[in-house]
């Protein structure tokens, strides 16, 4: 079906680039499929608390002490994060997560990055300031984006990571094998669907320097999101940031993994003795010198 799609719309494209945009613009702002709780995170997605807040489904554990956020990314849903869940509870912090708008259980349609910096928000000033705040895949660019907007969180984890705003654009094309011309023609179509024409949101929304301490988490075989956006958002977020490469998990798979999981939450505590070790990684492995 994508091998379908794309030659269609690169039939378009070549015809008329301006169409062409647009249609890739119309599949681009669509899930198409709908995450759902797996078995074995039902027992934990069960046991929370729903609310509504902000228009979306909203969930909460514990009993409200020391509240950590966890956004999800595309095509995901908040009971992807069951295993962080169950560990941070077993610490005594009160996990807080959303099904994303169009997602999950929360209706739609989807939202940009401000639709969700504005539930961020919502979800700060009903259970927060956070302790930390973890993200996966595109959820990555809305966590640091809100908190770079004055959301508070003492500590981050981003996992798996979009860096560069543009790069959603870019990987889209990429994967339908379509060219620059629709692709400056999408880049166009979202800045008026959902930005009012502003050109300027490619650098606006991407990582940008922060002063929490953050923590990269990022796979060797991730197929989904490059590995490469993890040496990007290590260097524009700057020296606070720390990075914990894995091998072999992929993309989804990482969010279960127990290490990873071990690893995050022991940077949430503040107990960095893997750090050291990691920093020497992202000097030689990313090049951040380049």
């Amino acid at each position: 079906m994508q091998k379908l799609i794309g030659t269609g719309l690169r039939t378009i494209g070549a015809v008329s680039p301006r169409l062409g945009g647009r249609l890739t613009f119309a599949l681009w702002r669509r899930p198409l499929a709908r995450g759902r709780v797996r078995d074995s995170e039902l027992d934990v997605h069960t046991a929370a608390r729903v609310e509504t807040v902000a228009g979306v489904l909203t969930y909460a554990w514990g009993d409200g002490a020391r509240p950590v956020l966890l956004v999800h990314g595309w095509r995901s849903r908040a009971s992807r994060y069951a295993g962080f869940i169950t560990r941070l509870l077993e610490l005594g912090y009160s996990p807080v997560s959303y099904d994303a708008p169009g997602h999950g259980d929360s209706p739609g349609p989807i939202t940009s990055i401000l639709g969700h910096q504005r539930i961020i928000r919502a979800l700060e000033e009903r259970h927060g300031p956070f302790e930390g705040v973890i993200g996966h895949s595109l959820g990555v660019l809305f966590a640091l984006y809100s908190v770079k907007e004055g959301v508070a969180a003492k500590r981050l984890v981003m996992v798996s990571g979009v860096a560069d705003f543009g790069y959603l654009a870019d990987s889209f094309c990429r994967m339908l094998g379509l060219g620059p011309k629709v692709n400056r023609r999408l880049r166009r179509e979202i800045e008026r669907g959902y930005f009012d024409g502003d050109h300027t949101i490619w650098d606006r929304f991407s990582v940008a320097t922060g002063k929490a301490p953050l923590l990269v988490v990022h796979n060797d075989e991730d197929d989904v999101v490059d590995p490469e956006q993890a040496r990007v958002l290590l260097l524009n977020y700057g020296e606070q940031a720390h990075f914990h490469p894995t091998t072999g998990l992929g993309h989804g798979r990482i969010l279960q993994d127990p290490a990873v999981i071990a690893e995050a939450v022991a940077f949430l505590q503040d107990q960095e003795s893997l750090q050291d070790d990691q920093d020497s990684d992202v000097a030689e492995g990313l090049d951040l010198s380049a």
